[in-house]
């Protein structure tokens, strides 16, 4: 199921952000503290102005487990974390698909992802709901401040076709083989 934030999942929120595998690949560092929590939680995912962003809960709990969002332009950003105990089972994948949706329906002309090439798990999710690989570019992470490469996907949504280029212009980047086979 997926639903706006609340303050009520406070709770379940900083069981998601707290944990140091679930934010391994995630740009921010995991929070320390309910309240470092609860910051995040209001700045970032409650009355969101900037895009989507929703608690993916299990239907037979109205408990967050994780959460879905897409930025608003110019990338239109896909991005997801769920607790770990919840990994492999394809929740993800379903969550952002029904995003996915909602996005075209809305009208919006494509939407982006990344992930880091350590993580290509994040990939197959990004392949199973559609998107394809474009390219890979190495970026300086801020603020854990290491380099990394990620790869970049693609879903358009209006039919067109053409690739997102800002990280392309903006990174050293190249084309990999076979990250579809992954």
């Amino acid at each position: 199921m997926l639903r706006e934030f609340s303050e009520t999942d406070l709770d379940d929120f900083f069981a998601i952000m707290r944990d140091e595998e679930v934010n391994r690949f995630l740009p921010w560092f995991p929070v320390k503290t309910r309240e470092e929590a609860a910051k995040m939680l209001r700045e970032h995912y409650l009355n969101v102005q900037d895009g989507t962003y929703l608690a993916i809960c299990l239907k037979e709990e109205d408990i967050p487990i994780g959460y879905v969002k897409i930025s608003s332009a110019p990338a239109y950003d896909l991005g997801y974390g769920l607790r770990k105990e919840y990994w492999h089972c394809g929740i993800v994948t379903e969550a952002a698909g029904v995003l996915v949706s909602r996005a075209k329906a809305d009208g919006l002309p494509y939407i982006t992802a990344t992930h880091d090439v350590n993580n290509p798990r994040s990939g197959g999710v990004m392949r199973n709901i559609g998107m394809r690989y474009c390219y890979t570019y190495e970026e300086l992470w801020q603020p854990k401040n290491f380099p990394v490469h990620f790869r970049m996907y693609q879903l358009n949504l209006d039919g067109q076709d053409w690739v997102y280029r800002e990280y392309w212009d903006r990174y050293p980047h190249f084309i990999e083989e076979d990250v579809e086979k992954e």
